[in-house]
Formats: C-alpha cells, structure tokens, sequence
C-alpha cells in the first residue's frame, strides 16, 4: 500500500492532485516492474472510476488534473489538445542558462522512425536564480553552476521541455536521458537522492462545464523565504518538500530583472 495522494482541489468533476516523483501516471508495459501508479492509487483514495486527461512522465512532480466522469474528460481532453491550458515548469538545470529565451525548435517523437515528420515546439524560458558551488563536478573546471528556470512551453511535445533545455546546452540535472551522466551522479550524492529536477508547477485550464479558468498551483513558492526550513530525511512538511529544501539549502542567487 502507497500513502493517499495529496489533493490539491476537486469537485465532482475533475480532481488536480500532486504527483510524486517516481510515479507513473497509469500503467504501462514500458516499465512492467513499477507499482506506483496515480490513476489506480486515486481511484481507490477517492472511491470512484478516475480519468487521465494528460500526462507528466514518471520523474516529474507536481500538479496533474483527472477527470471525474466522461463528459469531464472529454472537455478537458480537448482543452489540452487545443491548447486552451497554460503550464509552468520548475527546472534545476546545469550551468547559468539565459536569463530569458524562447525556443522554437521542431522535435520529432522520440521512438519516431529517422524519416518521420518533425512537428512545431515552442517554450520560454526565464532563469529565477543561480548558483556557484566551490566544488568541482568536472575535473576541467574549479566550480560546479546551475540554475533555476521557469520553464512555459506553448506546445505539448513529449519531454519537450527536457529535449529543448538539451538544445540550448542547459539540461535538466538528473535527466538520464538528455542529460550527462557523471554531472547526474555528482548532483545525486550531494542532494542524496537521484531523480530528474523537473517539477509541474502551475496549470491553468477551462473548467469542463462552467468554462471558468481554474489555475491549480503545487504549493511551492519562490523566493522560498516563507518556506519553513526541511532538514534532510524530513519529508513531513508537505509533498513538495524535496524542492523545499532544494531552495532552502543551495546558495542561490536571484536573477534581477531587467529594466
């Protein structure tokens, strides 16, 4: 047995809920051995038959919305496929990225055969902080950077916002796939925990009968001064708590707006 799910917000029809780390949204045989899954764990939280209306890949936490009965599911599909929503990103991310850029860069699907189409991907990306550690991850520098970035994609290609961090030569710590090895294993042992630093933190999207614009936000918050301290092990303060302390413990230092 799993803990229950923490819920975010829910009426009778739809339920957003904070995904942790590690989870997969729903079954798959791609990773036959995992057994931590949202839809079953929530449908038996909450007694009722649940709807997956859109995905967030197994090492990403944060906000992800079900649908509570078809007609729900339908709508919110449609919102998604449209474009009708608006999602923001949390990404821990190597070295000091801009502090503002937009990438508009094609991406074919990842298992896609080399003659398949490419298809339109577009994400901003605005750096919040930055970090110098005194340390060395590579044996060619003096100092280990990284950075925080928010990221906004405007289109819904799968690990987009992986694939195109990759592409502007920032990828995201602990991304097995996009990202390099030895700098995920350094990171891994100083944060004690390995895990992609990807975190879904806010979504907006029409509500599937009202219409209203309904945001649900994961709880974290920057600049984490009104955040309570977490010491390592404690994950007892909330389901963020992992990017809790990421914010609390790292040096960072904000990035200041432009005039």
């Amino acid at each position: 047995m799993h803990h229950p799910l923490h819920i975010l917000w829910r009426d009778e029809h739809l339920v957003a809920v904070y995904k942790p780390a590690g989870w997969l949204v729903h079954r798959t045989g791609l990773d036959a051995g995992e057994t931590r899954f949202v839809m079953q764990t929530l449908r038996d939280q909450l007694g009722q038959h649940v709807f997956p209306v859109h995905r967030l890949d197994k090492g990403t936490c944060g906000v992800l919305v079900m649908a509570l009965h078809s007609d729900a599911a339908r709508a919110l599909s449609q919102a998604f496929e449209h474009q009708a929503t608006h999602k923001r990103y949390l990404a821990m991310v190597r070295g000091w990225a801009p502090e503002a850029v937009e990438v508009d860069h094609a991406l074919k699907p990842d298992d896609a055969p080399e003659d398949a189409p490419v298809q339109e991907a577009h994400s901003r990306f605005r750096r919040l902080a930055q970090l110098t550690l005194p340390e060395a991850s590579d044996s060619r520098f003096a100092t280990t950077r990284a950075s925080l970035v928010e990221a906004t994609p405007t289109t819904g290609r799968r690990h987009q916002i992986r694939r195109h961090l990759k592409h502007i030569a920032h990828p995201i710590l602990g991304d097995a796939t996009h990202g390099k090895g030895p700098l995920n294993r350094w990171w891994a042992a100083r944060l004690g925990q390995q895990r992609l630093w990807l975190h879904a933190w806010q979504l907006t999207l029409p509500h599937p009968v009202t219409g209203e614009a309904m945001t649900f936000d994961s709880g974290l918050q920057w600049p984490p001064a009104v955040m309570p301290a977490v010491t390592p092990g404690d994950m007892s303060p909330g389901p963020a708590a992992d990017w809790q302390q990421l914010l609390t413990t790292l040096p960072w230092e904000a990035t200041v707006p432009q005039p």
